[in-house]
């Protein structure tokens, strides 16, 4: 599905070459009720632009009845479940991506030395198909905890679902081809596949720092910076710690710091939506 040629995403978009374009997405929407609350606060009255819904979480229904028609909603492709006190599974109940317990594996590491790619792919296009019925527009893929990026053998499973249904994705740009392997993102571009140009994947709880640092050092082209807000309760309290900076990102993102700091560098906020109508004007 090659792509008409253009010398940057920035002129794809209808932007300068020298524009800073920020897509500031929320991860893990559908995961909890305390996310869902979170994410959409977080694009009603914050600065968040997009989020990404875990299709195969318990919570993911109730997000998708939330939405407002507009919301720039990506599918999150959910490989792993990482939670011990919390679970989900797969839609297709495929073998190779269950743990003794019927959830999907708690690691990447057990992920990617169990599973048979033709059941990610089955798996991965079940989400996305899952999305549709609900009624959800996709904008984006992105997969949950990089499970399908790094390995060339899951990449292909990507790349033939945004190839297919005519998605962008998220890839890292912290990442060089000698540390993966491969050349995931020449692939991508080579396919007429459309990523923003900057994403760092760290995926630590709590972005404050991280967010603001990104912001302050903001180079030219389309930057994603993600978080992760939800509110504070007592289901996502029994996590444990980790839900500490996952309330702080909400607190963030609603707050004036973030604002002013775009503001300051001069950014630009965009959604996926707009990179996902760019790569499908360009066919």
């Amino acid at each position: 599905m090659p792509t008409a040629s253009f010398r940057s995403l920035n002129e794809a978009l209808g932007h300068p070459d020298d524009a800073k374009l920020v897509v500031l997405s929320c991860d893990d929407l559908g995961a909890f009720h305390a996310s869902n609350e979170g994410v959409l606060q977080a694009m009603r009255t914050g600065v968040a632009t997009c989020a990404s819904l875990m299709v195969p979480a318990p919570w993911a229904r109730h997000a998708v009845q939330h939405l407002q028609p507009g919301d720039d909603i990506g599918v999150h492709l959910t490989l792993v479940s990482e939670h011990p006190e919390y679970r989900w599974g797969p839609l297709t109940y495929a073998p190779s991506l269950q743990s003794g317990d019927g959830g999907f594996p708690s690691t990447l590491d057990d992920l990617w030395e169990h599973a048979d790619s033709e059941e990610v792919l089955r798996e991965c296009r079940a989400q996305v198909e899952r999305a549709l019925l609900w009624g959800v527009d996709v904008t984006h893929l992105a997969p949950h905890l990089t499970s399908i990026t790094l390995r060339p053998e899951f990449f292909d499973v990507y790349l033939e679902l945004a190839a297919e249904y005519r998605l962008p994705i998220r890839l890292p740009s912290s990442i060089s081809l000698n540390e993966a392997g491969f050349d995931f993102r020449g692939l991508a571009r080579d396919e007429g596949v459309l990523f923003p140009d900057h994403f760092d994947h760290d995926w630590s709880s709590g972005s404050r720092q991280r967010v603001l640092d990104s912001i302050n050092k903001l180079q030219s082209g389309v930057t994603e910076i993600h978080v992760q807000p939800v509110i504070d309760s007592p289901e996502v309290r029994a996590l444990g710690d980790v839900c500490l900076g996952w309330i702080d990102d909400l607190a963030l993102i609603t707050g004036s710091e973030v604002r002013e700091a775009l503001a300051a560098a001069g950014a630009t906020l965009i959604g996926y939506r707009q990179i996902r109508d760019a790569m499908r004007a360009a066919e």
